[in-house]
């Protein structure tokens, strides 16, 4: 699955605190071939994490998915640690392709939702860290680099877990 992170219209320190905020999504929500890196492991599960378009554990509407209009879902989240750098907004709304974005485990930049092999289904986890500093990543930044950007770094995340088959 890929998710981008986006931070189109904001500058300063919005933009850097788009970059954090979603980059994280991003790397949560990129599917796990076996030659990807391994997410760091630390900081709490103290974030909430959720969608208004499906609940933890339920189907990603086909609106979400390559086999509707493949944007990204909403997404919304709560209140960081206070160590918490350049973190302001709490939503992520629908977004279509277009604005500051990561490369996707598909190996291209921008958002493609669930595209998992007919009949079997697939578990796709959006998360979100919260880091005790802002990034200096670039747009097409790569997994490794986000993952290596971020590693020592988080203060706390949060998971979605939805479900997409065929």
């Amino acid at each position: 699955m890929k998710v981008k992170w986006l931070c189109g219209g904001y500058t300063g320190r919005r933009v850097t605190l788009c970059m954090t905020l979603l980059t994280m999504i991003a790397v949560g929500a990129v599917g796990c071939a076996p030659t990807e890196p391994d997410l760091p492991d630390e900081g709490e599960m103290t974030l909430s994490l959720s969608s208004p378009a499906f609940q933890e554990g339920e189907d990603i509407p086909i609106t979400y998915t390559c086999d509707g209009q493949d944007i990204s879902p909403p997404l919304t989240w709560g209140e960081p640690p206070p160590e918490t750098q350049s973190f302001t907004v709490t939503t992520l709304n629908e977004l279509a392709n277009g604005a500051l974005q990561g490369q996707n485990g598909f190996g291209t930049i921008g958002y493609g939702g669930p595209c998992p092999p007919a009949g079997h289904g697939h578990h796709y986890r959006f998360t979100i860290y919260a880091l005790d500093r802002a990034l200096d990543l670039v747009a097409g930044a790569s997994r490794k680099q986000v993952i290596d950007a971020i590693t020592g770094h988080i203060l706390a995340w949060g998971q979605l877990t939805g479900m997409y088959q065929r």
